[in-house]
Formats: C-alpha cells, sequence, structure tokens
C-alpha cells in the first residue's frame, strides 16, 4: 500500500533549479566564446588592403542579399564586387568566383553579381559562377573541389573575414582576403556583426566535422577558362 508521502511529488527547490540554469547559461557562452576565438585564430593575420594582398590565382566573392525585382546587389554587395574589380584591374588575381544562393528561379545571386561586375567595366569572360554557395563553407568547399581553387583572396565584409578565411583554409585553400570596411557602423552593420558572431558555432563545427555540400555535382571548367581569358 502506498503512503501517503511517497504519493508527493517532489519538485526541485527554486536555488537548486537557478543554479542549474546558472551552469547551463555558463556552458553556452563559454562554447560561443571558445568557437569564436577559435574561427578567429584560424583566420588571423590574413587580412589586406588591395595594395597589399599578396598576388593569387581568384578572388572569390560571397554572395549577400540582393533586390530580387530591381536586378541589383546590395550595398554590401556592391562594395564586395567592387573589391573584386579593383583586385582584377591591378593585377592580383586572374578571375573573379562570383558564389552565392540561387535556391530559386526568382533569387539569382550570382547573376546579379555578374551583371554589376560587367556593368562596372570587367570583361564578362573573367568571371565565373557558383549558384550552389548557400553558405560560407559550401562556397569554400565547392571552390575546391568543383572548381579547382587552390589559392584565393576572399572578399567580404570586414565582421565576416575571420571566419571566411577560416572556413576556405579548412577547405584546403591557400587564403588571404580584403575587406569592405567602408560601411558605416549603424543598425544594421551592428546586426550583421552579432549574426556572424552566431555563426561562428556553426563554422566551428564545420571545421570539426567537415560536412558535404548540399549540392556538388562534376567539376567544372569555367575558373580555368576565366583565368586564362585575355
Amino acid at each position: 500500500m502506498e503512503k501517503r508521502g511517497d504519493a508527493r511529488r517532489k519538485w526541485p527547490r527554486p536555488r537548486t533549479l537557478v543554479r542549474a540554469g546558472a551552469i547551463s547559461a555558463l556552458a553556452v557562452a563559454v562554447v560561443a566564446a571558445s568557437s569564436i576565438g577559435w574561427v578567429r585564430w584560424r583566420g588571423a593575420g590574413t587580412d589586406h588592403t588591395v595594395a597589399s594582398v599578396p598576388a593569387a590565382d581568384v578572388a572569390i566573392v560571397f554572395g549577400a542579399q540582393i533586390y530580387e525585382k530591381a536586378g541589383e546587389p546590395s550595398p554590401y554587395l556592391a562594395a564586395r564586387l567592387d573589391i573584386g574589380r579593383e583586385l582584377l584591374a591591378a593585377g592580383k588575381v586572374k578571375a573573379l568566383l562570383v558564389t552565392g544562393d540561387n535556391g530559386t528561379p526568382e533569387h539569382d545571386e550570382p547573376t546579379v553579381m555578374r551583371d554589376y561586375l560587367v556593368r562596372t567595366g570587367v570583361p564578362e569572360r573573367k568571371v565565373a559562377l557558383d549558384y550552389a554557395g548557400f553558405d560560407t563553407y559550401q562556397s569554400c568547399v565547392r571552390a575546391r573541389e568543383i572548381f579547382g581553387v587552390t589559392s584565393a583572396i576572399v572578399v567580404t565584409q570586414d565582421f565576416s573575414m575571420p571566419r571566411t578565411i577560416a572556413l576556405c583554409r579548412t577547405a584546403g585553400i591557400e587564403t588571404d582576403g580584403v575587406a569592405d570596411s567602408g560601411q558605416p557602423r549603424n543598425g544594421i552593420w551592428w546586426k550583421c556583426w552579432v549574426r556572424d558572431q552566431l555563426a561562428a558555432g556553426k563554422a566551428a563545427i564545420a571545421m570539426i566535422t567537415r560536412p558535404a555540400p548540399r549540392f556538388l555535382g562534376d567539376r567544372e571548367t569555367s575558373v580555368r577558362d576565366a583565368m586564362n581569358a585575355p
């Protein structure tokens, strides 16, 4: 027969719950800080200007927001593309690889990027397109495995540069970077900065597990063709 005392449900004491919550929060903070620190360490010391960056085969320009109806890049993306154009004009690279999301027919980052470059004076034959760059890690792996890139200058915003370099180096690419640091430190910049810190955890997991990209496919010669084009 069950005793009355045994029928009572014993709830944790409030102090125990607070202690458990504090320990969990501390653990999350430690993991997050460790991820950010490791990613920054892995990508440190390779951020340059157009003038100072060592020459490489290709500049990889990573996609960002586009204005679909207008077919125009956002200011952040336009700044990246301008740096890519400057690198090509300065002879720092032989071609540009623009990589971004083309997950739907309406959303085509690489084509918008190429069209912007052509309008601003870059010969179309010097631009290769990667339509399956759904995130930074996948873009880096595809650059190495699909397009045969072994040395590159990566182009993104300053808050994303350490993570981008770390991921491309993990993919086996000899990597330096030129960052856009000209965007105003407004609410949008800080929102992007915070988002990039959160993305460090995802990057750290990718650097450890090295998952296959969503789409890989056959090797392409478009980067090599762009490098060899006059």
